[in-house]
């Protein structure tokens, strides 16, 4: 089993401590869902390296039912069919515009936002075209269990102007990507949405 496979079990794990420590109600189930919830911090260190102090610091107990982190990207092509990436300032390397789903913004409504914020390009969402379960796919192990929603974009203005929070903003052939930021996207799923949109073809990806 590879880390990536073993860090989504451990989630887990972790997730059904959480869940117990809100339900249960005697002293002794209490006090092995917190073992539960101690071991599967420590498995999650040896797994990731992250160190126990950090794993608590990203997973405090839980206060509602446990649920999955979503992550949005969008996908814009150029007239000549090369795709816009932005380079991440947390690893230098590049990735579809978006972030985390924000409370309070639709699906679509954040990838407009995100893709403003980080390319000044005001865009239309206009489908969905995948959604991945990130332990499906070979990324990088990662603390949270994130489902990845990529929708298809066109742009409304042409004007580039990279955010404050990115690096640089280019075009690229989709047979030259750049080093790609493995936590965020992967290549793989690049070339599955990209034949979508050469392809027309409107079926939703879904893991």
């Amino acid at each position: 089993m590879s880390n990536t496979n073993l860090l989504a079990r451990i989630t887990q794990l972790r997730a059904i401590a959480d869940t117990g420590l809100l339900y249960a109600k005697n002293e002794y189930d209490i006090e092995r869902y917190q073992e539960l919830r101690h071991l599967s911090t420590q498995m999650f260190d040896e797994v990731s390296g992250y160190g126990e102090e950090k794993i608590n610091l990203l997973f405090p107990q839980a206060t509602d039912y446990p649920t999955a982190k979503v992550d949005l990207r969008g996908i814009l092509l150029s007239p000549d069919h090369k795709i816009l990436l932005a380079r991440e300032s947390g690893d230098g390397k590049w990735s579809l515009p978006g972030g985390w789903g924000d409370i309070g913004y639709s699906p679509k409504e954040t990838i407009i936002k995100e893709f403003f914020e980080e390319t000044g390009l005001q865009v239309s969402a206009e489908r969905l075209l995948a959604v991945f379960d990130k332990k499906m796919h070979p990324h990088p192990p990662q603390p949270f269990y994130v489902y990845k929603m990529v929708f298809y974009c066109k742009a409304i203005t042409t004007q580039v102007n990279k955010g404050f929070d990115v690096l640089d903003v280019q075009y690229f052939d989709i047979n030259n990507l750049p080093p790609l930021s493995e936590d965020r996207i992967l290549k793989s799923q690049i070339e599955l949405v990209y034949q979508k949109i050469i392809n027309n073809d409107i079926s939703v990806w879904a893991d």
